[in-house]
């Protein structure tokens, strides 16, 4: 079947109203606010936004309102040439709505996150055909009933499932767990899950012989992953940068690497690619507003290979 796109993703998009402050204020403080920013966020959104600016061709098929944040996600979406033709709209669903307040001494943020509507993937939709007709599926916790159907279809024809979790005491959430066969997930999630103490232990007790890679990223202290041609699991360190907003740099991680998977690229370079799109994204403000494009990463890579 001719494949219309990189990657198909479902899931979650949020609106984000970013703070920068000096410091994280401790309780019943008061603190200025240096700037504020809106933007779209989002696992899925970002993750898509990153591998569109990376070259990829995306397609959003998740659930969405007719509120202003609904028409905001989708306006964004537009510009970055990510597809919206199969994106659902439910008068009760919505993106999630989110305060994110940016520590500009710490280098740290603290997410205040609202899902009064989020719906993420419906049961029925989208189509058989439009999930064929992507290179890699992108799911994440939200609508996992639509998940699961999608990844079915999907792992039924070779397609690989890449997923991006961010909790699991969720109805279902095993059944959509096993039908992953990229899976990346934060070394908290993991460690959670799975009870292990490090991130190599959290990846072999993740690891199945059905899937290609399991991938537990440790933000600044790189990733730990393995796959079928790995032992033992393997450290990747990350990128040294000067970080000033680490806002969706996981998200875009999952985005870069499902952009190497639908380039073809070998498990090491396409785990490069997203730690280094992740670290570019970590020197600029904003969630998706600082993410880099294709010609960015590789210029960065190149250097990097050059000392």
């Amino acid at each position: 079947m001719t494949k219309r796109f990189d990657i198909l993703g479902l899931g979650c998009a949020a609106v984000d109203d970013i703070l920068y402050v000096p410091a994280y204020p401790p309780a019943d403080g008061k603190v200025a606010v240096r700037a504020r920013e809106r933007h779209c966020g989002g696992l899925c959104a970002t993750a898509l936004v990153a591998a569109a600016r990376l070259g990829a061709t995306c397609a959003f098929a998740g659930a969405l309102g007719d509120d202003d944040g609904s028409r905001f996600v989708l306006d964004t979406f537009r510009g970055e040439s990510v597809d919206t033709r199969h994106a659902l709209r439910r008068r009760a669903a919505g993106p999630v709505r989110s305060v994110i307040v940016v520590d500009e001494r710490r280098r740290t943020r603290t997410i205040f996150y609202h899902l009064p509507a989020v719906l993420g993937a419906d049961a029925k939709s989208p189509a058989k055909e439009v999930v064929l007709g992507s290179r890699a599926l992108l799911v994440d916790r939200f609508g996992i009933p639509g998940m699961i159907r999608a990844s079915r279809i999907a792992r039924a024809a070779g397609i690989p499932v890449v997923a991006d979790f961010e909790s699991f005491r969720l109805p279902r959430f095993r059944e959509l767990l096993a039908l992953v066969d990229h899976l990346i997930v934060s070394d908290n999630f993991a460690r959670q899950l799975t009870g292990a103490r490090t991130p190599a232990a959290a990846a072999e007790k993740l690891w199945r012989k059905d899937r290609a890679v399991v991938v537990i990223t440790c933000g600044a202290r790189g990733c730990w992953f393995l796959d079928v041609s790995t032992a033992s699991p393997q450290r990747l360190p990350a990128f040294r940068v000067q970080a000033l907003d680490t806002t969706g740099c996981g998200d875009v991680f999952h985005g870069a690497y499902a952009a190497g998977l639908a380039r073809g690229l070998p498990v090491f370079e396409r785990l490069r690619l997203a730690s280094a799109t992740a670290a570019l994204k970590a020197t600029q403000r904003g969630g998706q507003v600082g993410i880099p494009r294709w010609r960015q990463v590789r210029a960065f890579l190149a250097s990097l290979d050059e000392d």
